[in-house]
C-alpha cells in the first residue's frame, strides 16, 4: 500500500493527515516537538484559560465545517459572544468603537469628515496594471488615503500579520483585496458584487465568518486529531534529510537518540521554512531550498494577564482593541478573552491577551517577563483603566513568529511550485504558502491531501513499503 510522510503535526499536517486516513491511505506524521499542534495550545490553571497562540478560529469555508463535524466536536464547539463583533480602534490615547454599520461609519469620530469623503471617491479610482507588486501601504493610500492606512490597515496588520503595511505585498498577503480591484476596479462594488460568488462557493468573507472554540479552547481540534491518527503520529521525530529513488522517496529523522530511515510514496512538508531550508533535500536534479531562509518570521509574545474585574475600568464589551504605530504604545493590540468565551476566566474576574514586537518593535518581545509585563500594564492602565496587578500570567514568546508575504515573496512561492513540479511526490503546503490564518492552514491540509490523493492515484509504480531501517548515526 502506498504511504504518506507528512512532516510538521501543526493544523495542516494534522487536516492533511487526518483526510488521508479518511481516504484510506497510510500516512505518518513526523513532528520533532514533543506534543502535536505547533502555535495552537492551551492552558487551564488557575480558573483561566488561556490560548498560547491563536485565540478563534473563523468557519470561513465548508472544509471546516465538515472537519468539525466530522470529528465529533459539534457539542463542544463555542460560537463567540455577540459582543465580539465590536471592535476598537485606538485613536486619541482612547479605544474607539470601529463602525458597523454605513450610518454609524459616518458619525463616527474615528474618521475625520475629509477620510469620509475620500472614501466616498473610491469606486472612481483607476485600477493599477495587473502586474505591478505595490505595497499594502502604497495600495490603500492610493485608493483610500492615508489616515485609513493609519487608523483601520496599520493596526489591523499589526494585530493579525504582526507585520508592516509598508513592506507587505498586498498581492501576496491580501490576494482577494488585490483580487477585488482587478476584477471589479473597485473596493467598495468588489465586497458587494463578489458576495455573490462567495455564496455559490460556500464560502464566508473573514469580515462576517463566525469565530469560534471549544470547551477547552482551540487545543481540542489537535488534540482531537492526535487522538484518532493514534501512532500514525511520531513525536520527538525531526526531520533531517529527504531523498528521492526509483521506488518513492526516503526520509531520514533523528528519534529517540538515533537517526531511522523510512520509505514512502510521497513527502508534505508543512512546517516551517526556516526548517525547510535545513533539510538536505537529495534528487536526480539537485533542489536549491536555502532561500527558504529569507523568508522573515518577526518574534513576538502573547502575554494573557489576569484581573479582578473591579481593578478593570473599561466595560470589556468587544473583541479587543488594536493600536495604530501613530498613537505610539508597546503593544500591538489585546483581546478580551474573557468576554469572547465562556469559562475564560473565574467569576469576578477577566482575561486580557496582549501582543507585543512583531516587526514593529521586535526588540519588545524579547525582554524578560518582567519589563514586558512592565510596559504592557502602563498600555493598558492608560487605554483600559487597569489599575490593579494581574492575578494571573501566562506568556510565551515565539522567536520566529508569523511568516512574512513582503515586496517580492512571489519568489518563494514561485520556487515551491518549481520545487513539487521537479521532484513529484514532494509537497508543500503551510502558513509560508497558503495564508496565515487558522481557517487558511486548516483548508491548505485538506486541500494538499486531495493533491496528494490525486498523484498517488496517477502513478504507474508499484506499491512500496514504509518499513523503518535502522541507519548509522551521522557527525552532522
Amino acid at each position: 500500500m502506498k504511504s504518506v510522510a507528512i512532516v510538521g503535526g501543526g493544523i495542516t499536517g494534522l487536516t492533511a493527515a487526518y483526510r488521508l486516513h479518511r481516504k484510506n491511505i497510510p500516512v505518518t506524521v513526523y513532528e520533532a516537538a514533543p506534543r502535536v499542534g505547533g502555535v495552537i495550545n492551551t492552558e487551564r490553571r488557575e480558573g483561566f484559560l488561556a490560548e498560547s497562540g491563536p485565540n478563534s478560529l473563523l468557519e470561513t469555508s465548508p472544509k471546516i465545517t465538515s472537519l468539525i463535524k466530522d470529528l465529533g466536536l459539534e457539542n463542544r464547539r463555542l460560537y463567540s459572544n455577540p459582543a465580539g463583533n465590536k471592535r476598537y480602534v485606538v485613536r486619541g490615547r482612547k479605544p474607539v468603537p470601529l463602525p458597523g454599520s454605513p450610518a454609524a461609519f459616518f458619525t463616527t469620530p474615528l474618521f475625520s469628515i475629509g477620510a469620509k469623503l475620500r472614501l466616498v471617491a473610491e469606486p472612481f479610482i483607476r485600477r493599477s496594471p495587473e502586474s505591478l507588486e505595490e505595497s499594502l501601504a502604497q495600495f490603500v493610500k492610493r485608493r483610500i488615503g492615508a489616515e485609513f492606512l493609519d487608523y483601520a490597515i496599520n493596526p489591523f496588520v499589526g494585530g493579525v500579520y504582526a507585520g508592516d503595511p509598508e513592506r507587505l505585498s498586498v498581492r501576496q498577503a491580501f490576494p482577494k483585496l488585490h483580487a477585488l480591484e482587478q476584477r471589479y476596479g473597485s473596493l467598495i462594488l468588489g465586497q458587494f458584487l463578489g458576495a455573490r460568488e462567495r455564496r455559490r462557493r460556500k464560502e464566508v468573507s473573514k469580515q462576517s465568518a463566525k469565530q469560534l472554540s471549544f470547551d477547552e479552547g482551540l487545543r481540542v481540534l489537535p488534540a482531537t486529531l492526535e487522538s484518532i491518527l493514534g501512532d500514525r503520529v511520531r513525536l520527538g521525530a525531526s526531520a533531517l534529510r529527504i531523498q528521492r529513488h526509483s521506488e518513492g522517496w526516503k526520509l531520514g529523522v533523528r528519534e529517540g537518540g538515533k537517526e531511522v530511515e523510512s520509505g514512502h510514496s510521497a513527502i508534505l512538508f508543512t512546517g516551517s521554512t526556516h526548517r525547510l531550508a535545513d533539510l538536505r533535500i537529495t534528487t536526480p536534479e539537485p533542489l536549491d531550498v536555502g532561500m527558504f531562509s529569507e523568508i522573515h518570521y518577526p518574534p513576538v509574545a502573547s502575554v494573557a494577564l489576569g484581573f479582578r474585574r473591579s481593578d478593570v475600568e473599561h466595560p470589556l464589551d468587544g473583541f479587543g482593541m488594536l493600536i495604530p504605530e501613530v498613537e505610539r504604545f508597546h503593544i500591538l493590540g489585546s483581546l478580551f478573552s474573557s468576554t469572547l468565551f465562556p469559562n475564560r476566566a473565574p467569576d469576578g474576574h477577566v482575561l486580557l491577551t496582549n501582543f507585543i514586537g512583531g516587526t514593529r518593535s521586535p526588540d519588545l518581545a524579547l525582554l524578560d517577563l518582567e519589563e514586558m509585563e512592565r510596559l504592557i500594564l502602563e498600555d493598558l492602565g492608560v487605554l483600559l483603566g487597569v489599575r490593579g496587578k494581574p492575578v494571573y500570567r501566562h506568556c510565551v514568546v515565539y522567536q520566529k513568529a508569523i511568516p512574512q508575504y513582503e515586496i517580492g515573496y512571489s519568489r518563494f512561492k514561485d520556487r515551491m511550485s518549481e520545487l513539487e513540479k521537479r521532484a513529484p511526490g514532494f509537497f508543500l503546503a503551510g502558513n509560508f504558502r497558503n495564508g496565515i490564518a487558522l481557517s487558511d492552514s486548516i483548508v491548505a491540509g485538506h486541500d494538499a491531501a486531495d493533491r496528494i490523493e490525486k498523484f498517488l492515484g496517477s502513478r504507474e509504480n508499484p506499491p512500496d513499503s514504509a518499513t523503518l531501517t535502522d541507519i548509522p548515526p551521522t557527525t552532522a
